[in-house]
């Protein structure tokens, strides 16, 4: 839902979520005509401009104006545009699937396009609870690490080179992280306390998800009765504390699948379940999919790519 601001850091369990999808980045470089339309995907993903000026066209308000150095977020994979001149969203053509590099230059407007698509599972509320589409423009002590992780993606991206995939999705792991903090410092008045005893919890929960955890457990830890607990729990983190537990141990045993060649049973060990059937049936009821069929589904194409306009 728009507008939820967690009351705890989040952050670690944002990239440890998406990364259950696949990392995309490309340079993308366009003159004449450029606009094209973003249409809706489940993930994050980012346009970092790198020169030229151009407008961001949301999905619903005004269009905004973007300039060399500032970053278009869609936080969960809002439908958007980017254009030369201020424009409707249906205006602009759908930008089309192709992994077809942008053309020689000089280009007039040149981007960074990054995203994490996920193929199974649902964004992370913390993501959900962000504005639609956020334009975030640096000031000098957060430019410089900006900079250098935008140059280091682009010459990643420059060429294909053994490790790309796994470098790939480091560097935009860092590049979310800084965006993620730079706009909840931009918003931490907005955000309201979380009692300690709560945050206690979570980063329990998050930080060994494996473990036997209880509301009795967590109750003790966070220092207050079960009923307290568990209502400001289900506050924080939008859902009641083992299904809490049920959702982070799903998604390290995602990260497995999708990381790792460790056997299922080994899997579901490190993910908290007793056995790889306890672990499948969960599994299933959370993706859809069965855990051999999400490790072997193909990698999906990206979605921040696009062919130059002429």
């Amino acid at each position: 839902m728009r507008g939820y601001h967690p009351p705890m850091d989040v952050i670690s369990d944002v990239i440890g979520s998406v990364r259950t999808g696949q990392a995309f980045a490309r340079r993308i470089g366009e003159s004449g005509d450029w606009g094209r339309r973003y249409v809706q995907f489940t993930g994050v993903g980012f346009h970092v401009l790198l020169h030229g000026s151009g407008w961001l066209i949301p999905a619903a308000g005004p269009p905004v104006a973007v300039s060399g150095g500032d970053i278009v977020l869609s936080p969960a994979g809002d439908e958007h545009g980017l254009s030369p001149t201020p424009c409707t969203l249906a205006a602009l053509p759908e930008a089309p699937m192709s992994a077809e590099p942008s053309g020689p230059g000089p280009h007039d407007v040149e981007f960074l396009c990054g995203a994490y698509r996920l193929g199974r599972g649902q964004v992370h509320r913390f993501l959900q609870g962000l504005p639609a589409t956020v334009v975030l423009s640096p000031a000098d002590d957060r430019a410089a690490a900006l900079r250098s992780l935008t140059a280091l993606l682009a010459d990643d991206v420059a060429a294909a080179r053994p490790g790309a995939q796994a470098t790939r999705g480091a560097l935009i792991d860092l590049l979310l992280v800084q965006l993620l903090r730079l706009w909840q410092d931009q918003h931490e008045a907005d955000r309201p306390d979380v009692d300690p005893g709560i945050a206690t919890a979570l980063r329990l929960i998050d930080s060994r998800p494996e473990e036997p955890w209880t509301v009795r457990r967590l109750t003790e830890a966070a220092g207050m009765s079960r009923t307290t607990f568990t209502r400001r729990f289900t506050e924080a983190a939008g859902k009641p504390p083992m299904a809490y537990v049920i959702g982070a141990r799903l998604a390290r045993g995602a990260r497995l699948l999708r990381e790792t060649e460790a056997p299922l049973a080994a899997v579901a060990r490190q993910a908290g379940y007793a056995n790889e059937f306890a672990f499948a049936a969960a599994f299933r009821r959370e993706f859809g999919v069965a855990p051999g069929r999400f490790r072997r589904e193909s990698v999906l194409t990206a979605p921040c790519t696009t062919t130059r306009a002429g």
